[in-house]
Formats: C-alpha cells, structure tokens, sequence
C-alpha cells in the first residue's frame, strides 16, 4: 500500500483517486477550491440551472465503469448545424440516416460521409489500440504499424476535410472537432476527426439534473471508498529528491508526505509552479495555448418551436474566425456560437414555460481586459449575431449573466482558458502531450492537459491509464468493497 496525494479535485483527479483507493492505496485528495467537480460545474439563479462544462458526453462505458449509477438520457438529435447562407443539417446516431440527412443537405455529398465515417471508425480503432490504450513512448501490446498511416498523420484536421468533402459547409462541420481540444482545424491533428465515430457509435449522453450530478456521486463514492478529501486547502508545492517525490507542502505551511503525487492541473502549472523543471516548461510553451470560452447564460421566457438540446451557429468566415482567436489574439467579430438547453429535455432545469440558454463561444486564453471590446460588448456582438441566424431573442430575455474566461478560472479553478502544453496543434499532435508519468519516480499526471487529453471522457480515460500506472509501479492489495 502506497499514500497517495491527488492535487484537484476535478473528474480526473476524483476519478483518480477513486480508482486508487479501491486498489488499497491510502488516498487523500487535495482541492484548492470549496467544491469538487472542476469542469462539472454550474450556475444557478431564479429557477434556472446552467452547466459551465460539457453538455454532453460520450463513451458512457468509462463512467460506468468507475461506479457511477447515474441515468443517461440519450437526446433525440446529436445535434444541429445552422450555417451562414441559412441552412440547416440535422445530425443523429445512426451513421445511415446521418448519411441520407447529408444527401439531402448537399446532393452527392451522402457517399463522401460515409466515406468519412469509415475513416473515423478506423482512427478510432487504432487510437484504443495506442493512444488509448496507455502513456505515450511505450508500444501497447495490441498496437500496429499499420496504426499510425490511419490517423492520417500529415493531415490537420481541415486537410481531411478537404479530402472528403466538396461542400465548404460540410467542411465547417468537421472543423469544429478541433474545438473539442481548444484548437484550431487549421492546426488540429486529422485525427481528432475520429470523434464523429465516437458519437455515431456510442452516442452523445445528457444526465437528469445537469452533469454536475455525476461529481455529486463522485463524491459518495469517494467517501465510501476511504478517501479523505479536503476542500479550500491550496497546495504551493510538490516535494521530491533527485529521483522520488516525497509529498507536497500546502500553502498553510504543511507537509505531508506521499509515495505518490497525481497532479490533476495544467501540466504547465505543475512543471512552472509546484515541481519547477524548466525543460518539460520550454516544451510545453512550445506547443502553444488552448483557447478558451465565453459563457452567456440566459434565462429565455416561452419556448422555442423544434429547438435542440444542442446546437451550432456557424460563422460565415472559418478562416478568418480561427485566425482572430490564434493569429490576431482576439474574440472573433463573427463567432461560432455553441447554443445549449438541457430544458429542451429536462424540465427541471428552467422554470415553466422558460429555457435555460447557455451560449459559448470561443476567445483567446487572455486576460479579458486586453480584448477590444469589453465582455460586455462582445456579449451584445453575440447577441447580435445569433439574431442575425435565426435566434432572435429580443423581448425574451429575463437576464444574461456573463462568464469571461477569468470568471471560470477564479471560481472554478484554471480550466478557463489559459493551458500551455495542450498539444492540440500540429499534425502529430496527439503524441506530443505530457506523457502521465513525472519526471519524478511517484509523479503521475492526469486531466485536460496531458495524454490522452482534454475533454470529459478522455480526462476519465486518463484516471483508469494513471490507475493502471500506479497499481504496476506500487502493487498493493485490492480492498474488498462491502
């Protein structure tokens, strides 16, 4: 048996820590912040419930897995598209009527989504198989050769679109993947492309009560498990010699020791703050900034006719959106606005009669005060815009409140925006993320920022790899649960 520290309490962290304590490890779990949950979030104001994190989620096996007893609703659509010139693309699970639904949106262009899809199931079987299936630099043992030519490894996302489609709208619609990790199709490895094969095959899932509920019983699982949790508790440094860590101190001025340390941060803050190594931090720099978000939480009177659960807004001009956020470093004048409304399927979360918007759009990971327009200002742009598109909800507005990336970080920890090291640009990029073990025996990373990378299911997929990790390097006797 081993004592285990986890710094964060987000689903990596807590689903880290889960994992180990149910080996036999002795696991605290140390969050800087009063609640656990990180990304799992939400906002709530005269009857309204907002998510602050993800909406949906796929791979719903990785969550079972871990215990979790939680409902999954399945929404009638994936989602829906709307585009500049007007038109609109329905998307659902089933990769056959999704391909009929492309037909009739672009005439000829049906057969090229299958096409596609066939090539993003293939990425997707060959990422279980490597990127999947463990930390980088160690070949799993079911890998192949043949792995590597399927992710289409000199591709960026927007060039595998190229290849399979003709219709520029439908070359948006694959471009917006690289949203999912913060980056840019211009930029995003093809083989973020295999998403589309995740949510095609295993769905997109809601959670009754916002996925928020999910840390809710993350958290009894814990307390089950003997994990000892201590929130509002700041960690200032990890400790280590030259080839172990040793434990951590706290801000308060505390030591406590550990043979293990699993930093669910930024890897950029572990290697620049809490266990300094100004190599790994020149690397991680390297690989650039994520973007972050915007957040308009809106409570809307009345109900929209046929509104989805989960839509996209397009902009009108791709490049010259993605080129503001990276090149130009500000809030594009004409967005892409990711529109949510779990009251769509959840009528919980509004009051009657009403819906809870929450609209996101994508902004450099800068401090908001340097933009050029104020919050305030840009959150009126995308009002604008989305009336423009077909969303006009003048007269209907009971409030707006705003959520900057600075906002997100100060309440609910750094996922707001300002990650080096994400790894999300350049062709190869999904094997350039910080690998889970340290430069130091006993220091695992887990979450956002390292492999297998950002995004709800793959931070949980990250906890199982850093479980396995651990449970190789410090054997220790499985408890038997009660």
């Amino acid at each position: 048996m081993a004592e285990v520290i986890v710094i964060g309490g987000g689903m990596g962290g807590m689903a880290a820590a889960l994992l180990l304590a149910r080996q036999g490890h002795e696991v605290r779990l140390i969050e800087r912040h009063e609640r656990l949950g990180g990304k799992l979030a939400e906002h709530r104001r005269d009857g309204f419930t907002f998510s602050l994190g993800p909406s949906l989620l796929t791979m719903p096996h990785l969550f079972r897995r871990l215990g979790l007893r939680q409902e999954f609703v399945e929404p009638a659509e994936l989602c829906r598209y709307r585009f500049a010139d007007g038109t609109r693309l329905t998307t659902s699970r089933d990769p056959e009527r999704m391909a009929r639904a492309v037909e009739s949106f672009s005439p000829g262009q049906g057969t090229a989504w299958r096409a596609f899809h066939r090539w993003a199931e293939g990425c997707l079987r060959a990422a279980e198989r490597t990127v999947f299936a463990g930390p980088p630099l160690r070949r799993p043992e079911e890998a192949r050769l043949s792995d590597l030519l399927a992710v289409s490894p000199a591709r960026t996302l927007d060039g595998l679109a190229r290849h399979f489609f003709t219709d520029p709208r439908l070359r948006q619609y694959v471009g917006r993947y690289a949203t999912y990790a913060g980056s840019s199709p211009y930029l995003a490895p093809a083989a973020l492309g295999c998403i589309p094969a995740l949510e095609h095959g295993q769905g997109g899932w809601y959670v009754p009560g916002g996925l928020a509920r999910l840390a809710d019983e993350l958290a009894l699982l814990l307390t089950e498990a003997g994990v000892e949790v201590s929130t509002g508790v700041g960690v200032e440094r990890v400790l280590a010699d030259g080839e172990r860590v040793t434990g951590v101190r706290l801000e308060s001025g505390e030591q406590a020791s550990a043979e293990v340390v699993v930093a669910n941060t930024d890897s950029a803050e572990l290697y620049g703050r809490l266990l300094p190594h100004r190599r790994r931090l020149r690397a991680e720099a390297r690989l650039g900034r994520s973007s972050s978000a915007l957040l308009l939480l809106a409570g809307v009177e009345g109900r929209t006719p046929g509104l989805p659960h989960h839509s996209v807004i397009f902009s009108a001009d791709y490049a010259a959106e993605f080129g503001d956020l990276f090149d130009r470093g500000r809030p594009p004048l004409d967005p892409t606005v990711y529109v949510g409304c779990s009251a769509v399927d959840d009528p919980s979360q509004a009051p009657p009669g009403a819906e809870n918007w929450v609209m996101l759009v994508n902004v450099p990971a800068r401090d908001p005060a340097r933009w050029p327009l104020s919050p305030e200002s840009y959150r009126d742009v995308v009002l604008e815009r989305l009336a423009a598109r077909g969303h006009d909800l003048a007269g209907r507005l009971r409030f707006v409140d705003l959520f900057t990336p600075a906002d997100l970080r100060e309440r609910y920890g750094s996922w707001g925006g300002a990650i080096y090291g994400s790894a999300t640009h350049g062709r190869l990029a999904s094997l350039r993320r910080p690998g889970n073990r340290g430069p130091r025996r006993g220091l695992y990373l887990v979450g956002g920022s390292a492999h297998p990378g950002g995004g709800l299911p793959m931070v949980t997929l990250g906890a199982h790899i850093v479980a396995g990790l651990v449970g190789q390097d410090f054997p220790a006797e499985r408890k038997v649960r009660s």
